[in-house]
């Protein structure tokens, strides 16, 4: 009999169970392997709350820049320290391989080491006002409480994004981590205690919808909203905003095109490819679901991907020489299976994959999957399947792969692969996205933006700039002149 763990939220300094809690599944196994707690509007308030109180009265509101960047660089260190344990819980409660949980929170730390640095570099300015003997400073001050809210994949490299250049700012947050996977922020926030940052300045829990979601997205002392997820939820969250007029920004996936001319190093896109979209078994926002191969190599480079993808080594997410999971739900199961349905009806082909791997009964699992279709309008090209499917067309043309790559609704990645410089910097220039990989995918740094365009969001996080969106711009005008001011009700 498996062991069941128990999670609780961390509000006000303080871990405590909520009034309810629910099960967490083991993709892996189908199994119950958790409690986690689920927090109730009533624990969502007493968050926010803790939040406000922290930033507007607590030792977090007399801070120096300089003070927050040790608590964020000591945050860091033990985020790179404690990877491997929190790395275990994430491929536990999501599915995720081991070898990748490890590697992306190892890397996370270095986030938190960056937006440290930052903190004490944000710079006000003194205007050269057309005014005389009026002196005009600007400030940067804190937003006030940032709603930080995380889906399950990728969630401490997602939580840094937002939580860094937020505590840089001197926010205080509410982090609400996805209920589909929530053990790794729940453990995380035991590292933000260790590090030393006073009560309420950081609280995390986890619940439902109406509850949770809308409670902190509606609440009236919430100041800034930070959302990675779907359009389908970010509608809501946008509708819930116009109660508290928080700023917003939206991180929103996509559905990413993947160009390959024939002039490519086909053996380095083609692993490039399989890194995009098999990768983390398809459950990133930034996949590369759609590819756009040149005609005149195109079979030769499907043929080379297809026995790639067979190649790959399928199983428990927990052991290292793994190389695909399964994915993280039931229900992302029957999505998968039901668009390689719609799209092989509507004229797909099948080239590889599109079922259950063999010999793994149970688990969340689907094979590496390819589609190959002449026509951009079937399902498998237009709707984000979230799993390990990659949608395949062809070009003949530059152009024409310009106007394919940019036929879709979102705009969060794309790749390029040509031996050519300047047709490489024509794409960049021509591509529809907020980010453009030549010759390389899925490559991420703390110093450069993400975010998208169109359905894939808005807004951008990371890169220096992304403190900026954490505060609030203050006009300051001093008067230098000793003589009085004039009444203004005498005319001269």
């Amino acid at each position: 009999m498996t062991e069941i763990r128990t999670f609780d939220q961390y509000i006000d300094g303080a871990f405590s169970p909520a009034a309810q809690a629910f099960d967490s599944i083991d993709p892996s196994t189908e199994e119950v392997w958790a409690r986690m707690p689920q927090a109730s509007a009533d624990d969502v308030d007493r968050a926010v709350r803790a939040a406000h109180r922290a930033m507007y009265e607590g030792p977090w509101s007399r801070m120096t820049a300089t003070e927050r960047g040790r608590l964020l660089y000591r945050l860091g260190d033990l985020v790179t320290a404690h990877a491997a344990e929190i790395a275990e819980l994430e491929t536990r409660d999501t599915g995720k391989i081991i070898r990748e949980t490890r590697a992306q929170i190892g890397y996370v730390g270095s986030y938190y080491r960056y937006f440290g640095g930052l903190a004490d570099k944000l710079q006000g300015a003194v205007l050269p006002i057309d005014k005389p003997d009026l002196d005009v400073t600007l400030r940067h001050e804190p937003i006030g409480v940032v709603a930080a809210i995380v889906p399950w994949n990728s969630q401490l490299f997602l939580s840094a994004v937002k939580l860094g250049p937020a505590l840089a700012a001197g926010c205080a947050v509410v982090l609400k981590a996805s209920e589909e996977g929530p053990a790794p922020l729940l453990a995380f926030a035991r590292l933000v205690e260790e590090a030393g940052f006073p009560p309420g300045v950081v609280n995390v829990i986890t619940g439902f919808g109406e509850e949770c979601g809308r409670t902190l997205t509606t609440h009236p002392l919430v100041s800034r909203i930070a959302f990675t997820g779907g359009p389908h939820t970010a509608r809501h969250i946008v509708r819930n905003s116009a109660e508290n007029l928080a700023f917003t920004t939206l991180e929103l996936g996509g559905k990413s095109p993947v160009v390959v001319f024939a002039d490519a190093d086909l053996d380095s896109a083609a692993n490039a490819v399989v890194a995009g979209i098999f990768a983390a078994s398809g459950q990133s926002c930034t996949a590369g679901s759609r590819l756009l191969v040149e005609r005149s190599v195109a079979e030769r480079f499907l043929g080379i991907l297809s026995e790639k993808a067979k190649g790959i080594r399928i199983g428990d997410p927990q052991a290292m020489e793994t190389e695909m999971g399964p994915v993280a739900t039931a229900r992302q199961v029957a999505h998968i299976a039901a668009t390689i349905r719609a799209s092989r009806e509507a004229g797909a082909e099948l080239v590889t994959g599109g079922g259950r791997p063999e010999g793994l009964a149970h688990g969340f699992y689907v094979e590496p999957t390819i589609l190959l279709s002449q026509s951009a309008d079937l399902p498998c090209f237009r709707e984000e399947f979230f799993g390990p499917v990659l949608s395949a067309t062809t070009f003949d043309t530059e152009d024409e792969a310009v106007a394919k790559a940019n036929d879709t609704a979102f705009g969060l990645a794309s790749g390029v692969f040509t031996r050519s410089l300047s047709r490489g910097h024509r794409m960049v220039a021509r591509i529809h996205a907020g980010i453009v990989w030549v010759n390389t995918y899925r490559a991420v740094s703390p110093m450069a933006p993400f975010g998208g365009y169109g359905l894939s969001g808005l807004g951008r996080e990371a890169g220096a700039d992304s403190i900026r969106d954490y505060t609030r711009t203050k006009s300051v005008w001093i008067n230098t002149s000793d003589a009085p001011i004039p009444d203004p009700f005498i005319m001269r």
